[in-house]
């Protein structure tokens, strides 16, 4: 399962999206984990949500990034959850926007192969989107 929160940029995609990690970590049975491009939102998780700075680690290429969901995910077996802030700027996708929708689907399919919801921020208007991608925008400021 994949949502996506959509808008440009100081919309108030993190926060919403801080909200959303904090509410799910209240009701969670398993883990939960938020990717971002710094731990600047640290105080403002719930303190057993796990913080990831993916600018911490070589990630550098969609593949790269891929590679390393999959590293956490085969970590953690009872991850619920993973919300990433910045998705564009995590997934080294900034300067690849043609890759765009790959991404989105390949994270989806790996959200359905282990039973993960992802929740992606996107600095991105819904309409900019691809049109495949569109109806998995649950948010759009």
């Amino acid at each position: 399962m994949l949502e996506i929160i959509a808008g440009k940029k100081g919309k108030g995609k993190t926060k919403y999206l801080l909200e959303i990690a904090n509410s799910s970590m209240a009701q969670a049975k398993g883990t939960i984990v938020f990717l971002d491009k710094n731990v600047k939102h640290m105080f403002e998780l719930d303190r057993k949500i796990r913080l990831i700075n993916v600018c911490d680690f070589p990630v550098n290429t969609l593949e790269a990034f891929l590679g390393f969901l999959c590293g956490i995910i085969s970590q953690d077996h009872d991850l619920e959850e993973v919300c990433l802030d910045s998705f564009l700027t995590i997934a080294a996708l900034e300067d690849d926007m043609e890759n765009v929708e790959t991404a989105i689907k390949e994270v989806d399919a790996l959200g359905d192969k282990y039973g993960i919801r992802f929740v992606l921020s996107i600095s991105m208007d819904k309409d900019d989107l691809p049109e495949s991608v569109r109806d998995q925008v649950t948010v759009s400021l």
